[in-house]
């Protein structure tokens, strides 16, 4: 072999030494950060056209984010349900499911919360035992709501997709139905309401912050699920379901029960999602728990790879997002609508990157092993 032979060989040898697992590794986190400069450079080519100035933009993002003690903070309670809903995408996603109930669960979750707290309210309950119960309702309410949609398409065929997103819309007129009915409280006349809670029924923020429990509730449930479904034969069983269905039959593995245990768990983290709107942020059940923050959370989720830990710096990113979005208005008087189009090229920009796993040039399937 000559010297310029073995030379050339180089770059290709050190290549082999990635084995898969840390080749999927740098492919989730080289590829969404490159979908993301890729969003920022469409979006800035969209404001030029626009007359505005996307370096300003994208430092407003940062006074109105990240800049202060304030506007940080407000971040982080923006990022609070994020990470729930985020959550409740990604955990299906892990078993080959994609599911799109998360508003919807929300939505029921925060309503069973503030009507189940109106008879412990009325009956002078301890609050110490009435929180925990609205969001065991919340979540009961959620899990269940969204298990509905696993159990469909494990038992009748039906597409989860379609019947999550029909499910969310369901749930909020059912919740509208309620809440202009006849649990109206008489007195919100602007807004229909439930009955408000009251200052001792409201969950108080973490100490020396503005930001709500629902953001530590957040992050502890993001690493449970984490080890749930990296640490636990469960998470083995719904990765190799999500990777191969037929394989997973074939062992023996009870995929349906997988399928609705996944839905589940996803519709509980929306429902504790509305517990704590209910109990951190309105203080009563109306169309305002209807944010949207269930469908932000399937963009957290597809920006995280579905993964637990990585969904809490992303719904960080997208609280800072809206955060700043009313500074953004009236700074560069600009509409409301100006962060849902950026979520949307990020979201599109997204589903394009999808194309690139697997073919890397530096990354290629060759490196797993020496094929000469």
């Amino acid at each position: 072999m000559s010297l310029s032979s073995a030379t050339s060989d180089l770059p290709a040898r050190r290549k082999l030494r990635l084995d898969p697992r840390s080749a999927a590794l740098i492919e989730a986190s080289v590829i969404p950060l490159a979908a993301l400069l890729a969003s920022a450079l469409i979006f800035s080519l969209f404001l030029t056209l626009l007359g505005k100035d996307p370096i300003r933009f994208f430092a407003l993002v940062w006074t109105g984010g990240v800049a202060s003690s304030f506007s940080f903070q407000n971040t982080l309670q923006r990022a609070a349900p994020l990470i729930l809903t985020g959550l409740a995408f990604a955990v299906p996603a892990r078993i080959g499911m994609t599911l799109l109930g998360a508003e919807g669960a929300l939505v029921l979750g925060g309503l069973a919360s503030a009507l189940v707290a109106i008879p412990m309210v009325l009956a002078g309950w301890p609050v110490w035992l009435g929180l925990p119960i609205m969001a065991l309702a919340a979540m009961a309410v959620g899990g269940v709501w969204m298990g509905i949609a696993g159990w469909l398409r494990h038992y009748r065929g039906v597409n989860e997709t379609i019947s999550s997103l029909l499910l969310t819309y369901i749930a909020v007129a059912i919740m509208n139905f309620l809440v202009e009915g006849v649990f109206r409280d008489p007195g919100s006349t602007n807004k229909a309401s439930t009955m408000p809670l009251g200052p001792d029924w409201r969950i108080g923020d973490m100490p020396g912050t503005s930001v709500h429990w629902g953001l530590a509730a957040g992050v502890i449930i993001a690493v449970l699920l984490w080890v749930l479904m990296e640490r636990t034969t469960f998470g083995f069983a719904a990765r190799i379901a999500g990777g191969n269905l037929r394989a997973a039959q074939a062992q023996g593995l009870a995929v349906g029960k997988l399928a609705v245990a996944s839905c589940a768990i996803a519709g509980a983290c929306a429902g504790l999602a509305g517990f704590f709107e209910v109990t951190a942020v309105h203080g009563q059940a109306n169309a305002s728990l209807a944010a949207q923050y269930g469908f932000t959370g399937i963009l957290v989720a597809f920006l995280a790879r579905q993964n637990p830990l990585a969904v809490v710096p992303v719904a960080l990113l997208f609280g800072a997002l809206g955060a700043s979005g009313g500074l953004i208005q009236r700074r560069m008087d600009m509409p409301d609508a100006t962060m849902l189009v950026l979520q949307g090229i990020i979201f599109v920009t997204l589903l394009v990157s999808e194309t690139l796993y697997g073919r890397l040039p530096f990354l290629s399937t060759e490196q797993a092993g020496d094929r000469t």
